[in-house]
């Protein structure tokens, strides 16, 4: 069942949708935040930014990641410095849903293909891709216009990015 609650950040009142979950208070929300920045600060640097014991810390963490707030720790690996020049942007149509799951499988297959999201509008499907060069990037759109059911791409190229966010924000 889901609730509507309502919270009070840094003087802005939002929604915050919780599924079966007791509210996000602003502690929960500093911790929240400071594990964003660095997933590996131990809960004493934590505590003292939110004048909470380690244990608490600890304790509230641990009910963040039971009720799947936090789902996972991950590395953000730089893409260019491991030879990964070339991000882009691939929408693709579908000939018809029935071949939506092969395409899906066919994605999970591909290392260079990072995001795949179904989309709405004139494309099923929007992926983005690192390759190493553009001689990759046109391998790969080979393989994917090969893909059984596809129609139609547009590739778009990034030439540089502005902001790269990887979680929600909360403020």
């Amino acid at each position: 069942m889901e609730t509507y609650l309502s919270c009070k950040i840094k003087k802005i009142t939002r929604l915050v949708r919780c599924t079966g979950v007791d509210v996000l208070d602003k502690i929960d929300i500093k911790i929240i935040e400071c594990l964003k920045k660095n997933a590996r600060e131990n809960a004493s640097v934590i505590g003292s930014q939110v004048n909470m014991s380690v244990s608490a810390v600890i304790e509230r963490i641990k009910k963040l990641e039971a009720n799947g707030i936090i789902r996972q720790y991950t590395v953000v690996l730089d893409s260019k410095k491991l030879g990964m020049d070339i991000t882009a942007f691939i929408s693709v149509s579908m000939e018809h849903p029935k071949y939506n799951n092969n395409f899906n499988e066919f994605v999970k297959t591909h290392k260079q293909i990072t995001e795949c999201h179904y989309i709405t509008g004139d494309f099923d499907f929007l992926l983005k891709v690192n390759t190493e060069s553009t001689g990759g990037l046109e391998a790969l759109l080979n393989e994917i216009k090969s893909a059984g059911g596809v129609s139609l791409t547009k590739t778009l190229v990034v030439l540089s990015t502005v902001k790269e966010d990887y979680s929600v924000n909360l403020e």
